[in-house]
């Protein structure tokens, strides 16, 4: 039986949330996919969105009906587009450790999940849950910003540090861009302008080209003294990139940029959805 792809996008019903699931809904029609909403039973949260139930006696009754709305939103806007189906699922307990584990239980392809992002209270720092979300998926992520909304990619940028695994995860990348007609921008930023930087470039760019066979690709060599981060964030603003892709294994370019301090780092990228990369 052929194996159908699947979409875990949980949510707790906020405006980031709902913007993950419109991405979530979208990708899901070009990959033909199962879309699972997931929510996982969180007491602060439900507070939040019905501060009259003191006692929580409602609030199996309150979640299932929610999603249920959103259930049917979706399937109204996305199955005649291309969605497979779109399921809901409700769990107990913690709800970056919920979310995970019932990523592993369904066997989820990719994990699309919405950020607050930065705001006046934390400045400069990814929600929390977000970030721990990305640290310890065993499966690929997109992470959505609150006030970023869903547009056709006309750019993916994807940032390499020359791994084997590169020529892997650009074909996950091709695949995705070719739904939409998109340029990639396959980018490496370093911190000099030695010529053994351009030798490695053009060997990289050498061995790739043959995993690739996509037309409507740029292997792009961009140097900047100051922080990776910060000249990565550049490079995807004057590049006009939509989706910022990168990597995410041992000694990667992505642990390089994140892992010292993920939650401040990660905040360079809050106006464009990130796609981290996490198997193959």
């Amino acid at each position: 039986m052929e194996k159908k792809f699947k979409i875990l996008c949980p949510t707790d019903f906020s405006e980031c949330s709902l913007n993950a699931i419109e991405y979530a809904a979208r990708l899901g029609e070009k990959f033909n996919a199962i879309l699972v909403l997931f929510h996982v039973l969180n007491r602060e949260d439900y507070q939040k969105l019905s501060p009259m139930d003191t006692d929580g006696k409602y609030q199996l009754e309150f979640i299932q009906e929610k999603l249920k709305n959103l259930q049917k939103a979706v399937m109204e806007e996305s199955l005649m587009n291309g969605l497979k189906d779109c399921e809901i699922a409700i769990r107990e307990g913690k709800i970056v450790n919920g979310a995970l584990d019932f990523a592993k239980e369904i066997n989820a392809d990719l994990i699309v999940a919405g950020t607050e992002g930065m705001n006046e209270l934390r400045t400069n720092i990814i929600g929390s849950r977000a970030s721990r979300m990305v640290e310890q998926s065993d499966r690929d992520i997109i992470i959505v910003p609150r006030k970023v909304f869903f547009k056709i990619p006309r750019k993916f940028v994807y940032a390499s540090d020359y791994l084997e695994e590169d020529k892997l995860a650009i074909q996950k990348v091709v695949e995705m861009a070719s739904f939409f007609d998109s340029e990639i921008d396959l980018v490496h930023i370093s911190s000099s302008q030695k010529a053994i930087d351009k030798s490695l470039h053009m060997t990289m760019v050498d061995e790739i080209r043959p995993f690739v066979r996509y037309e409507k690709i740029n292997y792009v060599l961009k140097a900047y003294r100051d922080d990776l981060g910060l000249g990565l964030e550049n490079y995807l603003q004057v590049a006009k990139g939509d989706m910022l892709v990168t990597l995410s294994k041992k000694k990667s370019f992505f642990d390089q940029i994140f892992t010292k301090n993920l939650s401040k780092k990660m905040s360079y990228f809050l106006n464009k959805p990130l796609w981290v990369i996490k198997s193959f």
